[in-house]
Order: C-alpha cells, then sequence, then structure tokens
C-alpha cells in the first residue's frame, strides 16, 4: 500500500495549532479593497479557526 499524500494546496493554507485546532486565513482581503469598510478589512486580517462542519474534509486534506 503506498502513502497517503498531503494535498499541497492544504499545506499551503492551513495550520494546526498545539491544541489539534486547525488555523485559517480569511478570504476576500486580496484586492478591490476600496469597497470594504475599514473594520470590515481589520476583522479579514486576523485568523481564524475551521468551522467544525469542514473540520473532517481538512483533516483528511492533510493526512491528520
Amino acid at each position: 500500500m503506498p502513502k497517503m499524500k498531503t494535498k499541497s494546496s492544504a499545506k499551503k493554507r492551513f495550520v494546526v495549532t498545539g491544541s489539534g485546532k486547525i488555523k485559517r486565513k480569511h478570504a476576500f482581503k486580496r484586492h478591490i479593497l476600496t469597497k470594504k469598510a475599514t473594520d470590515r478589512k481589520r476583522r479579514l486580517t486576523k485568523d481564524g479557526m475551521v468551522s467544525p462542519g469542514d473540520l473532517n474534509n481538512v483533516k483528511n486534506m492533510l493526512c491528520l
């Protein structure tokens, strides 16, 4: 049986914390920032956690 490979896209986007949670970045912060409110842009800068509904999919992509 061959080894399982981690998805390259997932390892670039997600980080596993010490407690086992998976950290991620927010979307919508790349371009077209002039029409977005300042407080919204500041919120999007901070890291978020992967929601419980997506956790199994992300763990499978990371081979956890």
